[in-house]
């Protein structure tokens, strides 16, 4: 990624906390990268593609600090645990998702997280997917997908519903889903 696309999806990024993706102006996103707006169309097209440029950013954001934990630990669900404390922790202090996530600011954006969500999915769902492979070969692909798809989509649940913010219960469902007693 290149620094003017950095600047360009952190700068959208905080606007979009402030105002959501229907008060997001390109040209207040150039200013606040100081770039003209003609580059911000050039880098991004126009303001959906932004928009999902930068979710698909902070998710990855979220993806790098879930897979460095599940990677720092040989045992999977201990990782599993660390991994969804860092997302939550994570969540509470980005600007951004705590405005979706509380409906703040940028409510409207909230459907990238649930009707429009498959790309955020997608790439959180594949960072189980390559740790369950990881600790437990023997399960069938299809079984690993679903039990990755199933781990995020709690983990999701957890994220939107406040005062439901419970590792535990994340961890619990998916000990369950692995068959925790035969690992």
């Amino acid at each position: 990624m290149t620094e003017l696309t950095r600047s360009l999806l952190d700068a959208a990024a905080e606007l979009l906390a402030a105002h959501g993706s229907r008060g997001l102006r390109m040209a207040e996103v150039a200013a606040k990268a100081g770039v003209s707006r003609q580059t911000v169309y050039n880098e991004f097209g126009n303001k959906e593609r932004l928009v999902q440029a930068v979710a698909l950013h902070k998710t990855a954001e979220f993806v790098a600090g879930v897979r460095e934990r599940l990677l720092g630990t040989p045992d999977p669900v201990e990782g599993l645990r660390l991994g969804v404390e860092f997302a939550f922790d994570l969540a509470e202090r980005d600007v951004l998702a705590r405005s979706v996530l509380t409906g703040a600011n940028a409510e409207d954006m909230l459907p990238l997280l649930t009707t429009r969500g498959r790309p955020v999915l997608t790439l959180a769902t594949s960072v189980i997917v390559q740790h369950l492979r990881r600790h437990r070969p023997e399960l069938p692909d299809a079984r690993v997908h679903l039990i990755a798809d199933t781990i995020v989509r709690v983990a999701l649940s957890h994220l939107l519903t406040p005062d439901s913010r419970r590792v535990e219960a994340v961890v619990h469902v998916a000990e369950a889903l692995l068959g925790a007693g035969d690992r």
